[in-house]
């Protein structure tokens, strides 16, 4: 079951927290600046966001053109050396693995758990100009394919824990409330 039309899965609630406050909080302590990219209803999410000082949000007006708009809208706004990628639907990803993440000197870090692949990705700035500059791109994936990348295994399910379905929040519910 998919989760129904109409309804924000960002604000879906974890533990009294909404889903992109969760995906926040994982992240806050270990970054200095937090950008959230927002499109369809990002008004939903602006009051919840102003609580938090490190985190800006920008609107991508193109947001219909798909997620990879979202992410170069991101990084063309990137100051830092070092910067994650990650969706906001994605709560409950622990501040251990953006930690271990940041002691690899690679120019992509892909965190891994049981042999798949999962979020954040890390990337070095350095590698904005010419993701950005390059058109051919068409997919995230397709720049990181041609890039020196390091993958770091992890114990840390919520790298692969998204939520899409109704189902995948119920799990994700139920996996935070035994993480407590």
């Amino acid at each position: 079951m998919i989760i129904k039309v109409g309804i924000n899965k960002l604000l879906l609630d974890i533990d009294g927290k909404t889903v992109i406050e969760q995906c926040i909080l994982g992240m806050y302590d270990v970054c200095s600046r937090i950008i959230v990219i927002g499109g369809h209803k990002v008004e939903d999410i602006k009051k919840i966001l102003s609580k938090y000082p490190k985190v800006e949000l920008i609107y991508n007006l193109d947001y219909l053109d798909g997620m990879f708009s979202s992410v170069k809208k991101g990084i063309y706004n990137i100051k830092g050396e070092k910067f994650f990628l990650t969706p906001g639907d994605y709560p409950i990803i622990n501040k251990k693995t953006y930690k271990d993440m940041l002691n690899i000197d690679e120019d992509i870090v892909i965190p891994v758990y049981n042999g798949k692949r999962g979020h954040p990705l890390l990337m070095k700035s350095y590698l904005v100009n010419k993701l950005l500059s390059n058109n051919s791109y068409k997919t995230l994936r397709d720049f990181i394919s041609i890039n020196k990348t390091a993958f770091l295994n992890v114990n840390d399910l919520g790298i692969l824990m998204d939520i899409d379905t109704i189902e995948d929040y119920n799990e994700i519910s139920k996996l935070y409330m035994v993480g407590d």
